[in-house]
């Protein structure tokens, strides 16, 4: 059975994606109505843009929903463990960030994509190492940002 919208399974995609996005645009849209703010401050207040974000968001996912595209269909195989392994690694990389600090949790994210992009070993940790120290440098120096050094380095 072919979906209207292409190969097997393209319009579910499609819709799955939609759905995803509409509950994130209402859990987004909920949590900037509850940002509090001085009246005195601005007639309009902090919480105008974010809950314009949402409403959009929001419209456009609906509209998605009811109208998908043309998708591929769900990867499978290798494919669909390289899809997924960047979230994981996303993950891994915000709970190792407090206990070994900002720049060993980037080092391993981005040494982890790399290698998912098809890095030889050797450049994918100097691609982790580079970019580390680079947004270290940015985020320390330059924007002041306070970053964990890692509990397991006592910093």
């Amino acid at each position: 059975m072919t979906s209207s919208t292409g190969p097997r399974g393209a319009g579910r995609s499609d819709r799955v994606g939609a759905i995803v996005l509409l509950v994130f645009a209402l859990l987004y849209g909920f949590e900037a109505s509850r940002i509090a703010y001085s009246f005195s401050s601005d007639p309009l207040g902090p919480r105008v843009f974010p809950m314009m974000l949402a409403g959009a968001l929001a419209l456009l996912s609906v509209i998605y929903l009811l109208r998908p595209g043309g998708a591929e269909p769900w990867p499978r195989g290798r494919l669909l463990a390289q899809s997924l392994a960047i979230p994981g690694l996303v993950l891994a990389a915000a709970l190792l960030l407090e206990p070994l600090g900002f720049a060993v949790a980037v080092t391993i994210l981005v040494t982890g994509v790399g290698r998912l992009f098809g890095a030889s070993w050797r450049l994918a940790i100097l691609g982790g190492l580079a970019q580390a120290a680079l947004w270290f440098a940015v985020f320390r120096y330059l924007l002041e940002v306070y970053l964990p050094g890692g509990a397991v380095f006592g910093m």
